[in-house]
């Protein structure tokens, strides 16, 4: 019989022959997930001797992972500030990035937005994580897969935002009134080239839903479609917070500067590259 440590010493040279990042890490989550444990409960008993029950829980996560599926889709859930999200192949797993996306534009707003609207919602971080922010906002989220909306909604369920946030199967603008206006208008799109998409991790390009990941041969066709559109759906003096490639902006300014937007900015990511643009459309 091992022990909970030796499993884990042993896990985590299995993983990283295999080609996965921080192989110690992950074989603790996976592990400390099939016992039922916290990370720092898993600490407490590593002369803890394992039985032959508790060794057939923990293989089929360790060959998963081994597989380069994703360690948030093998567990079930992520952290996204402060939510606890359920994640699988039906959404893309929410990223460090997204999350300063939501920090920016929390800190941004100086008055607390009425109208929100979340394009291509994916897992529902963004949407939920701003329906706690701002509890008097009437937040809208769409997303064009049945999946990725139904996966929100039961992060909705699970947070206690349920009624928070509309759902809505669109296109981006397309199914929205064309009266419709929102103060806020947040978007984590697909932004990769078909060839930065191709050169990603196993983890992403086999696992993660491509629609999510790609747009058009340059990366740039979702981005342009949301920001030439976004002007007749922004209040008088809303804000447009994008997330996007870090080659894009000369060409995403150009764009927010020539569809009437009176002040566009770029923002750096914590690897500080331009990673977000924000524009304002005229009070």
């Amino acid at each position: 019989m091992l022990s909970v440590l030796e499993i884990i010493q042993k896990t985590a040279e299995f993983l990283g022959g295999k080609g996965v990042e921080s192989p110690r890490l992950n074989a603790e989550h996976l592990i400390g997930h099939a016992l039922g444990l916290k990370r720092m409960q898993l600490y407490l008993q590593f002369e803890r001797l394992l039985t032959e029950p508790e060794l057939e829980k923990i293989r089929p996560l360790v060959r998963r992972r081994a597989s380069r599926e994703p360690l948030q889709y093998i567990v079930g859930t992520t952290d996204f500030h402060g939510l606890k999200l359920k994640v699988d192949r039906r959404a893309l797993i929410p990223r460090p990035e997204t999350e300063l996306l939501v920090e920016t534009v929390i800190g941004l707003c100086a008055m607390p937005p009425a109208q929100v609207l979340d394009l291509g919602t994916g897992s529902g971080a963004i949407a939920l994580t701003l329906a706690a922010a701002f509890p008097n906002a009437q937040v809208t989220a769409v997303d064009v897969s049945d999946d990725a909306l139904a996966l929100a909604a039961e992060n909705a369920e699970s947070t206690g935002l349920a009624g928070r946030v509309r759902w809505l199967r669109s296109s981006w603008f397309e199914a929205l009134a064309p009266d419709t206006r929102f103060d806020l208008l947040v978007s984590n799109p697909p932004y990769l080239s078909a060839e930065e998409t191709a050169e990603t991790t196993p983890e992403v390009r086999q696992h993660e839903p491509a629609a999510a990941l790609t747009a058009g041969a340059n990366g740039l066709a979702d981005l342009q479609a949301i920001i030439t559109g976004a002007r007749a759906h922004l209040a008088p003096g809303g804000l447009l917070a994008l997330e996007t490639g870090i080659a894009q902006h000369a060409e995403l300014v150009r764009l927010a500067t020539a569809s009437g937007f009176v002040r566009v900015e770029s923002r750096q990511d914590l690897t500080r590259r331009d990673r977000f643009l924000l524009a304002w459309s005229a009070t």
